[in-house]
């Protein structure tokens, strides 16, 4: 079995290495790593950085086309089982991969979410910005995907078996992959399983690119998707 790493990347000259050399140290048992990175158009030294990188399979946009459009580009260069996303900012920690992907190894899920809100300790990392833009969300999707029973919507790490992620027909180019993902595989009955995973929030002045018209835009796109395909 294989587990594809998909890694959206866009200016984390200063992380991006780091991230990597974790990912490739990873235990997750009998299961292979593949890693594809996408260098979504960056225009400081990124793309220089991931070129010295060995063992990873690099992809790059010629302009930046958004975290949707990197991931969607991403899946197509996948041959895993099984693929989690993962940014590049070093929020969430790959040493808990192990966790996330054993309820699909063990046939007890389809698709896995890593849920911040599950892990207690997480609360004295978490800012007013998460619990109004992660919780809110999540209320939203539970209200409008009454099957959904979420925790944690706009998580980053969000896992599936490879075919069903590669079944759904992606529009997303921005940051609303999560929310249109989540109302896709809700609208196809499948169930979302979740566990608890750590969280390291950075600040603006650190390099979180997200802004608040992009909540905007994630419930826009919860809506849109609950009456369209």
């Amino acid at each position: 079995m294989k587990l594809s790493i998909l890694i959206p990347v866009y200016n984390e000259e200063k992380s991006v290495k780091k991230l990597i050399d974790i990912v490739k140290k990873v235990d997750i048992g009998k299961v292979q790593k593949e890693i594809v990175v996408v260098d979504d158009g960056s225009s400081d030294k990124t793309l220089e950085v991931l070129k010295k990188i060995k063992g990873i399979k690099l992809v790059g946009h010629k302009k930046n086309s958004g975290k949707g459009m990197a991931i969607r580009t991403a899946i197509k260069h996948a041959t895993g089982d099984i693929i989690i996303i993962q940014d590049a900012d070093l929020e969430y920690d790959p040493n808990e991969y192990k966790i996330l992907i054993e309820p699909i190894i063990k046939g007890k899920a389809d698709v896995v979410y890593g849920s911040r809100r599950l892990k207690k300790s997480n609360k004295k990392h978490s800012g007013i910005s998460f619990y109004i833009g992660g919780v809110g969300l999540t209320v939203i999707t539970n209200i409008l995907y009454p099957n959904a029973n979420i925790t944690d919507e706009p998580t980053c790490y969000k896992v599936f078996k490879t075919d069903i992620l590669k079944d759904i027909k992606l529009r997303c180019k921005k940051f609303e992959f999560c929310p249109e993902v989540t109302a896709k595989v809700l609208k196809k009955g499948i169930k979302i399983y979740e566990v608890p995973i750590s969280y390291y929030p950075r600040s603006t002045a650190e390099g979180k690119k997200i802004k608040w018209q992009d909540g905007i835009e994630a419930v826009w796109t919860l809506v849109k998707y609950r009456f369209m395909n």
